[in-house]
C-alpha cells in the first residue's frame, strides 16, 4: 500500500510556550501523520530559537500537525493540547 495523497490531510497549528514537550503528545496520537516545530506572530524576520527565548521578539513556539480527518478530529486534538499544554503557568510547560 502507498502513502495517502496530501489532500487527505488537514494542518492544524497549536502555539504553546515550549513547542517540545507538546510535539512530543501530539506525535503519540493515531491519525497525527506529522509535526513541524517553529515560531508564530513576532515582529522578528526569521528568529533563531536563542533569539525567541529573549522575549523580545514577540515570536510564539508553535506546532503545525498534519492529521488524518478521517482518524482524528481537529476538536479531538484542541483537547490533547488542551490537557498538553497549560497557558496560566508562564515558562512552565511540562517536562520543560
Amino acid at each position: 500500500m502507498g502513502e495517502k495523497d496530501d489532500s487527505t490531510y488537514e494542518l492544524a497549528t497549536f502555539a504553546a510556550g515550549c513547542f517540545w514537550g507538546v510535539e512530543s503528545v501530539f506525535k503519540q496520537v493515531k491519525g497525527v501523520v506529522d509535526t513541524t516545530v517553529g515560531y508564530t506572530g513576532g515582529t522578528y524576520p526569521n528568529p533563531t530559537y536563542r533569539d525567541v527565548c529573549t522575549g523580545i521578539t514577540g515570536h510564539s513556539e508553535a506546532i503545525l500537525v498534519k492529521y488524518d480527518p478521517k482518524i482524528v478530529s481537529y476538536e479531538e486534538l484542541l483537547s490533547v493540547f488542551r490537557r498538553a499544554h497549560n497557558p496560566t503557568t508562564p515558562n512552565r510547560q511540562g517536562p520543560e
